[in-house]
């Protein structure tokens, strides 16, 4: 399955399954580019984050948009108990080192995040920054939405952090719906937000049609 959205380059922005043999660098990229702030206090500096992530990414649990042949965007979800970041408690001890890597663990560990039968958890979107607001995030979202769809889930689950409104209105004109808000002051200083909202859709809903720019 696959949709075409505008794109800026010579034909449009193709959304596919999977991420393509040979792109999981440039994913990796995309994805520290959207959720490096995040994740930093557990995988920087940010050039071995994003081998680190390019080394264990499960490329069949992401969506995809390519322009021209070039990755401009992702979504990752989790389903099966996999999700689109992978690598082991072994592997993160590996790649930074005994001492430091327990403490990467422990922050490592505050974001997982386990689906309720029928339930998709989606794994955040990252849009190359010269495609933003033109629909790319939006034809992201339905894929996954087919996905779940196919598998036979009845809901799709995302956390979206109080610094990132943008993506929160995105969600919101996609059908999504907050269910519960988690205040995390504790985390303000280390990971810079200080509340998480869990967000709902019912799988086979659908979210207004976007307005995209040219």
């Amino acid at each position: 399955m696959a949709a075409d959205v505008p794109g800026s380059g010579t034909g449009p922005v193709v959304v596919r399954r999977g991420i393509p043999a040979g792109a999981e660098r440039r994913a990796a990229e995309l994805y520290w580019g959207a959720f490096g702030r995040k994740l930093g206090p557990a995988l920087n500096p940010p050039d071995k984050a994003v081998a680190f992530l390019a080394s264990h990414l499960n490329a069949d649990r992401a969506v995809c948009a390519v322009l021209d042949g070039r990755l401009v965007g992702l979504a990752g979800y989790q389903l099966g108990g996999r999700a689109l970041t992978g690598g082991s408690a072994s592997a993160v001890l590996n790649a930074y080192g005994h001492l430091r890597g327990l403490h990467r663990l422990l922050v490592l560990a505050l974001f997982e995040r386990h689906p309720a039968p029928g339930q998709l958890v989606m794994d955040g979107i990252a849009v190359e920054a010269g495609l933003r607001g033109r629909g790319v995030g939006s034809a992201l979202i339905e894929e996954v939405a087919a996905v779940a769809a196919e598998q036979g889930c009845r809901q799709i689950r995302l956390d979206v952090i109080d610094t990132n409104p943008r993506a929160r209105e995105l969600y919101e004109r996609r059908g999504f719906t907050a269910v519960r808000t988690e205040p995390t002051p504790y985390l303000r200083r280390l990971l810079g937000f200080g509340a998480v909202t869990t967000m709902h859709r019912p799988v086979g809903a659908n979210g207004p049609r976007e307005t995209r720019t040219p």
